[in-house]
């Protein structure tokens, strides 16, 4: 395997790695035997151009076929660039959460975790699984559109969200709406817990700073009337009627109780994070901070 990644290159590495730098390349010395230039290296084994699966044998259930889309098209030495609010749902709340996906996956069919293409009937096999698939990682609140950036552009974004974001004071995040959005290109529907009380505030005005520092780098701006939310699974093209129903109904058939449908889930501010390619920067501390 390591004379064939000699041979062919890292065939896995591309431009979201870890390091800021721009790729080098290898001279290449000449060949004495003219005939030997015309020789052709046969096709590199596809097991060097497929990076490893983190969800392992859950993917194969997918008949080895992918369901996510770019956002963007991928572009050699550009880096993905996203700037957000981590977001851990309490630990008391997961198995609400899970009997809700489980009980919407049964009706729209279709449905993902988000970050994953593990469908979600499938999933919803085994409760342990769910919970461990779909709500033990962390979500997010985006502050900014996520998009392609140079490596020349990284130290300046990095440096400039720090100036304007680096102190903030600690609040609490309210969760208390059930949402469906849908992309701008109407390729993927999202279910999600929208911010429209505690927090609102905050994060709007956060929004605007993320906003200034990517106009400064001719970046495009982030919604104009922004609305702060954690997705929890998604769904390819526009189902947002199906899904909006469902949650409706959802939400009728718990009026009589308790749930997390009719209460709010709330979460302390932990801070901004920006996430270049693969690799994280902190930018924010509390000013309570000692």
């Amino acid at each position: 395997m390591e004379i064939l990644r000699a041979s062919y290159g890292d065939a896995s590495s591309d431009s979201d790695s870890d390091s800021s730098s721009p790729p080098t390349t290898k001279s290449v010395s000449p060949v004495s035997n003219p005939k030997a230039e015309a020789i052709a290296l046969p096709p590199p084994p596809l097991a060097l151009l497929t990076p490893p699966n983190p969800l392992g044998a859950l993917d194969s259930m997918l008949n080895g076929q992918s369901s996510r889309i770019r956002s963007f098209p991928h572009v050699q030495g550009n880096y993905a660039l996203h700037v957000y609010i981590p977001v851990n749902i309490p630990p008391a709340l997961k198995e609400e959460v899970v009997q809700f996906l489980n009980r919407i996956s049964l009706v729209v069919p279709g449905l993902h975790v988000v970050d994953a293409d593990v469908p979600l009937d499938i999933l919803c096999k085994d409760d342990h699984k769910l919970e461990q698939v779909a709500l033990g990682r962390e979500f997010h609140i985006s502050l900014g559109r996520t998009v392609p950036i140079r490596v020349h552009q990284i130290d300046s974004v990095i440096a400039m969200l720090r100036q304007k974001l680096q102190f903030q004071k600690g609040y609490w995040i309210d969760f208390n709406k059930w949402e469906v959005f849908v992309n701008d290109d109407k390729t993927r529907t999202f279910l999600s817990l929208e911010v429209v009380t505690g927090g609102l505030a905050e994060i709007t005005k956060q929004i605007k700073s993320v906003n200034d520092v990517y106009k400064l780098h001719n970046l495009p701006e982030f919604y104009k009337d922004p609305r702060p939310h954690i997705s929890l699974a998604w769904a390819l093209g526009d189902v947002s009627d199906v899904l909006k129903r469902e949650v409706v109904n959802e939400m009728k058939r718990s009026s009589a109780g308790g749930s997390i449908l009719k209460r709010v889930f709330s979460c302390k501010f932990s801070g901004i994070e920006c996430r270049i390619g693969k690799k994280t920067y902190k930018i924010s501390k509390f000013l309570d901070e000692k």
